[in-house]
């Protein structure tokens, strides 16, 4: 009996989940300020053999706001995280942390979004040189 209980335990714990980006940064380049808040959406697959539960998603700072797939994510199967960063009032060069929290015993993925936010009155100076 003891036997089979062991057989079992190694076969459950041998059952994991395993998170796998596509790609785990994402560069907008330039970006009007004006233009208002971008979007970037990381695509990842469980490779490993049990159900990935995203238990939580922490943006680094209140400028970037994450969503993403709450239902179980089967062997195989696809999910996202979608991460949208406020521009307003934000100009200059940006480089934001998304950490991904999730049952893949191996791994606690952080991903970077970053760019650089022209502000508005770059924009208005460089539409004046133009029509000048």
């Amino acid at each position: 009996m003891l036997l089979v209980c062991l057989l079992f335990s190694l076969v459950a714990m041998s059952q994991k989940p395993a998170i796998t980006f596509d790609v785990k940064e994402h560069d907008f380049g330039k970006i009007n300020e004006k233009d208002g808040s971008v979007t970037y959406v990381f695509n990842f697959t469980n490779k490993g053999n049990a159900p990935l539960v995203i238990n939580r998603v922490q943006a680094s700072c209140g400028c970037t706001t994450p969503t993403w797939t709450k239902e179980p994510i089967e062997a195989g199967k696809k999910g996202a995280i979608t991460v949208t960063y406020n521009t307003a009032n934000r100009p200059g060069m940006f480089t934001k942390t998304i950490t991904v929290y999730s049952n893949d015993p191996l791994e606690q993925a952080v991903l970077i979004i970053k760019g650089e936010v022209i502000p508005v009155a770059k924009q208005s100076e460089t539409a004046n040189k133009v029509t000048k």
